[in-house]
């Protein structure tokens, strides 16, 4: 119990030392050991490695689950599977909860109803786009974030330990260096003294035996500068190696953020795909309501002419047919006519159209050599 006592007391005192060298360092009152510029560049790298690993890290998080579902529940969840080491059961995404209710409601409106086919479409393909999107997750979390998370929480945690050795060893060193600076200040003043000149027999011993211990007190304080400058010398050599490891965590996190990029274009791609699809199988819902109606429009669902295009850019387009007249077109989709007033398309064809006065606004006059009739607006990307 005693050494512990002592200990503690040791540890406090140096504790409280070190704590006077750096305020009167703040101050000014006192000399601090400058780190080599070269250390200095690590740090300040490392620095900045260490605060933009960790804001790209919870900006990715918020980029792939901006609003995760019963946030607060779902951060609890994790918690308690990460304190049990456990992985994380898979949850649904929101995509794939909206699919869910689509394919519900369908069967509340009824299957059979063109509302009720329609949502069980647009359902499915909820829930795939729902599907495309964890995959994205699982592979980003284990390519990306997961690489990017372990440096801040190991890597960087050796780092900053060891900094803060080395910001001890180094207040260690320069009080150390005010010990050696006051004892021979104080040696060279007794040393000057009156008392200690040989005119005075008296006090000479007495001065001589003062000195004697002052030129101890130097020595002792030389011992112990040469014992702090190594040691912070061997902790600024492993601070400096572990900094310079800092080039090849960027290799490694150029390598994850390719492998990221990578994930992202593949779902985009995946939802790409989806959509062209979806928007198909809406067409084809349209035409099927539309030849049943007895004006022979489509279906009045909403559906975008292209990917490529908005919806205010296809209406100025529409406009500005009446002036220019005829102009070409490709097919986005394969299209059947439905009776000899209209034309049928194939997919990815270049077509001529133009539109005549009292026109339907979604439909087009569209010739292929000597054939020619109704083409729909949906099915066509006009070109300039």
């Amino acid at each position: 119990m005693d050494f512990n006592v002592k200990k503690l007391a040791s540890d406090a005192g140096v504790f409280f030392t070190r704590a006077v060298q750096f305020t009167e360092e703040k101050l000014g009152q006192a000399e601090k050991t400058e780190l080599d510029p070269h250390l200095e560049n690590l740090i300040t790298q490392a620095d900045g490695t260490k605060n933009w690993t960790d804001k790209i890290l919870r900006q990715t998080e918020v980029l792939l689950q901006p609003n995760p579902i019963d946030h607060t529940g779902a951060r609890i969840e994790e918690f308690i599977y990460d304190k049990l080491d456990k992985k994380l059961p898979s949850r649904a995404t929101n995509a794939e909860l909206l699919g869910q209710y689509m394919l519900e409601a369908a069967g509340e409106f009824g299957s059979e109803t063109p509302y009720g086919s329609t949502l069980i479409t647009v359902g499915e393909y909820q829930k795939r786009l729902g599907g495309a999107e964890r995959e994205l997750l699982q592979t980003s979390a284990v390519t990306f974030l997961t690489p990017l998370r372990n440096f801040l929480e190991g890597d960087w945690r050796t780092i900053s330990k060891e900094r803060r050795l080395l910001e001890n060893r180094r207040l260690d060193l320069d009080i150390c260096k005010a010990r050696l600076k006051k004892a021979k200040q104080a040696e060279a003043k007794a040393t000057a003294a009156p008392d200690f000149q040989e005119t005075r027999p008296r006090n000479y011993v007495l001065s001589a035996s003062a000195s004697a211990l002052l030129s101890e007190e130097v020595d002792k304080a030389e011992h112990e500068l040469r014992v702090a400058q190594t040691e912070f010398d061997r902790q600024a050599e492993v601070t400096r190696l572990l900094l310079e490891g800092i080039s090849s965590t960027h290799l490694n996190h150029l390598r994850c953020l390719q492998d990221f990029v990578e994930a992202q274009a593949t779902y985009y791609a995946q939802c790409h795909h989806y959509m062209q699809d979806l928007q198909k199988e809406l067409s084809r819902c349209a035409n099927a309501v539309g030849s049943s109606h007895p004006s022979g429009d489509v279906c009045p669902i909403p559906i975008s002419s292209s990917s490529s295009q908005k919806p205010s850019a296809l209406a100025m387009e529409q406009t500005q047919i009446t002036v220019t007249g005829a102009r070409k077109a490709k097919v986005l989709y394969d299209y059947d006519a439905h009776d000899s007033s209209e034309l049928s398309l194939l997919a990815d064809e270049l077509i001529a159209v133009y539109t005549v006065p009292g026109m339907d606004p979604d439909w087009l006059v569209g010739e292929r050599g000597n054939e020619k009739g109704k083409v729909p607006v949906t099915y066509l990307e006009l070109l300039s």
